[in-house]
């Protein structure tokens, strides 16, 4: 399980994949579609969509002469999963934690 999170946290760490991400979560795309909004090369934009294939993120088909591609939700389930672990800590108070560090540092003339 860990290499499937390492990929696709790895995938999810460019800006323009998920970008694509979200792009794809309107409805599936033809890739010439995904591509226009970006600067970037078909070529570029197709590197990204490998990396998002090969993280389960996305699946591509070839309906006709066009390759469509399609978002693959459940594929985050298990990064969202590991995410949860970290919702049980309580966020820090900083106005609180700051009192209690003046309180127990020493006071400097």
């Amino acid at each position: 399980m860990s290499e499937t999170l390492d990929t696709v946290f790895a995938a999810l760490a460019d800006p323009t994949r998920r970008e694509i991400l979200r792009m794809l979560l309107e409805d599936d795309m033809a890739v010439t579609d995904v591509a226009e909004p970006f600067e970037m090369s078909l070529a570029a934009i197709s590197k990204h969509l490998v990396i998002l294939t090969r993280a389960g993120l996305i699946s591509q088909e070839k309906r006709g002469r066009v390759k469509w591609c399609k978002l693959e939700p459940d594929a985050l389930r298990d990064a969202s999963v590991w995410m949860q672990g970290f919702g049980q800590f309580e966020p820090i108070n900083l106005d609180a934690f700051e009192r209690f560090l003046a309180s127990e540092m020493p006071k400097q003339d």
